[in-house]
């Protein structure tokens, strides 16, 4: 199924001219309307005249999330706020938030880029979703929420948390797809088989929707097996607008981008410099067509790569691979580049462990330590020490094969770990003094 067959069949004549012309009216709306921008631009001796096609698109500065704190709340918009109709933020827990304003054009823009990724998955007017993604100043849930009313759908707006109510909405209202994150979508499955019910043969589950954080391909098997659906990738971000801004389809070989609306790059996260397609960089995105908050150049720091080639689908959108971590989320230990998806997707590749794993760091003396605490299944958490000791040697090597570096690896009995029923699963603990 094909949401909108005029753009994602499109051929990339027609993508392009349509992507130069929008950017051409991005940059224009943003030097007139937004100080910052202006500024930025002739910083770097561009006027608007200057940009005529998407290849000049390297030619602008980068914008950065520290950029969008510095002009809290609404300096960034490019539209009056007698034309913004929705307000959406980050948690700011770090800082500021980030805010972003959405106009009534925006709203339809993110409800067609959220039709196509459930078509994408194969989600159609007949199916029951159920959104477990987070309503309110978090994109998620209210994003899913009006992409499934518009392609007719019937939508559960559960929110996230209360487990056991989401449990008995899916078995009593037959819902056919969850929306949710895939930690959150983990930690349903095991409540499900807590609460004694088969997923085969009592619900009526076929599809998930998963998206907000990392997750690896071994963790998508993982929820696959144990909710008996097809798991897609569904990838954006608040700034950039939320959900729906790619999503795989049903050869899950990479997300297709709504590439008329939002531009992606990989560039070299040192450089800065467009990588080619294949090479793995960091992420950014140009917003094409959006009134009240359009970024140019946004730096993600989701790391990617673009997939070359057309998928068998049928769609000639560019395809992104999915992603294979964060770089503000990578830890440096000792020298060495240590993702925690390289660790989850160790742990999910081995049969004796759970996937829910924490990762502390501390700092002893000048030499850093990584110590992963590690969930074993039920059946294999015995009194039996030795049997224990062998499987930690056995985690052990297997996860210092793959980081290049020695860890500590504790075993903890199952459930012992954080499980995460809202927001984004945290999976790190630096303790180092820097």
């Amino acid at each position: 199924m094909i949401w909108n067959e005029t753009i994602e069949c499109a051929s990339r004549e027609y993508l392009s001219e349509l992507q130069s012309k929008r950017l051409r009216d991005c940059v224009n709306r943003v030097y007139h309307n937004v100080p910052y921008y202006r500024k930025r631009m002739q910083e770097a001796g561009l006027l608007p005249g200057d940009i005529r096609t998407i290849d000049d698109l390297k030619k602008l500065p980068f914008t950065y999330k520290q950029d969008l704190r510095d002009n809290y709340p609404f300096g960034v918009f490019a539209a009056p706020m007698s034309e913004i109709v929705r307000l959406h933020a980050s948690s700011g827990t770090t800082g500021r938030p980030t805010v972003v304003g959405r106009t009534r054009k925006d709203l339809d823009i993110w409800s067609e880029c959220v039709a196509r990724s459930l078509f994408l998955s194969g989600v159609s007017n007949k199916d029951i979703v159920q959104v477990g993604y987070g309503y309110g100043l978090f994109t998620g849930g209210l994003g899913l929420h009006y992409g499934v009313e518009n392609i007719g759908a019937a939508v559960v707006p559960a929110s996230g948390g209360n487990t056991k109510k989401q449990i008995q909405l899916i078995h009593d209202f037959g819902t056919t797809v969850l929306a949710c994150t895939p930690s959150y979508a983990l930690y349903i499955a095991d409540a499900i088989k807590d609460a004694g019910l088969d997923p085969a043969k009592d619900l009526k589950l076929r599809v998930g929707i998963f998206g907000a954080e990392p997750w690896s391909e071994a963790m998508r098997n993982e929820i696959q097996t144990k909710l008996n659906i097809k798991a897609h990738d569904i990838y954006g971000l608040s700034e950039v607008m939320g959900p729906g801004v790619a999503c795989d389809c049903e050869f899950q070989n990479g997300l297709h981008v709504c590439e008329d609306y939002f531009f992606p790059e990989i560039i070299n996260p040192e450089t800065g410099e467009q990588c080619k397609p294949g090479e793995v960089g960091e992420l950014v995105f140009t917003s094409l067509g959006v009134e009240g908050m359009p970024l140019i150049r946004y730096r993600t720091h989701d790391l990617s790569k673009i997939i070359p080639g057309d998928c068998p689908c049928g769609r000639h959108t560019v395809r992104i691979a999915k992603l294979m971590g964060r770089s503000d989320d990578m830890l440096i230990i000792r020298g060495v580049n240590v993702f925690p998806s390289q660790v989850e997707s160790v742990l999910l590749s081995m049969s004796e462990t759970e996937p829910h794993y924490m990762l502390i760091v501390d700092r002893k003396g000048t030499l850093d330590t990584l110590t992963i605490q590690v969930e074993i299944q039920e059946q294999f958490f015995a009194d039996n020490i030795k049997a224990l000791q062998e499987l930690e040697k056995k985690i052990k090597s297997n996860i210092e094969s793959v980081l290049g570096i020695s860890v500590i690896v504790q075993l903890v009995e199952p459930k012992t770990l954080q499980r995460f029923e809202q927001g984004k699963a945290q999976r790190v603990i630096d303790n180092r003094k820097f």
